[in-house]
């Protein structure tokens, strides 16, 4: 199997968003130690572990969707909505860590929730393995939308 660029490319971006994200956590983790977090809070080694699969997960997803789809509107919309994605993912982690805006971050969670949703009805019908690799990845950021609304609630 020959390389292709876009593979190198896509996973690249993704790497990306996790690495901007991972800015603006790091450094506040001790801010988040102040908060009361929820019981059903997990630990830091289990989000990051998780992130890291859901990562591999979308990275896969979008490269098997840019090589088997047909280039029209649709997929222009669809990658425009990966990107809107990627964005909304790096973006609340700034929001939440470091501005420490627990009630903005739960708008941004729920866009990304959305977009993650939205992904998945649009390439579903066409390419479902694409499809259902992103489906860990709307449930981890609907579960992680609640989480962030309890914080916001109990903060």
């Amino acid at each position: 199997m020959k390389l292709k660029t876009n593979y190198i490319v896509i996973s690249l971006i993704v790497l990306l968003v996790a690495v901007l994200g991972s800015l603006a956590v790091t450094p506040n983790l001790g801010w988040y130690s102040t908060l009361t977090l929820p019981n059903l809070a997990p630990s830091g080694q289990i989000i990051g572990a998780v992130w890291t699969v859901l990562y591999i997960l979308i990275a896969i997803s979008a490269v098997l969707f840019w090589n088997k789809a047909k280039r029209d509107s649709l997929f222009t919309a669809i990658v425009a909505i990966f990107l809107l994605n990627g964005f909304l993912n790096a973006f609340w982690s700034y929001v939440f860590f470091s501005w420490h805006h627990i009630g903005w971050a739960v708008f941004v969670s729920t866009a990304m929730a959305f977009t993650a949703y939205l992904l998945i009805y649009l390439i579903y019908p066409k390419y479902r393995v694409a499809a259902y690799l992103l489906i860990p990845y709307a449930l981890w950021v609907t579960f992680a939308t609640y989480l962030n609304f309890l914080i916001w609630n109990f903060n």
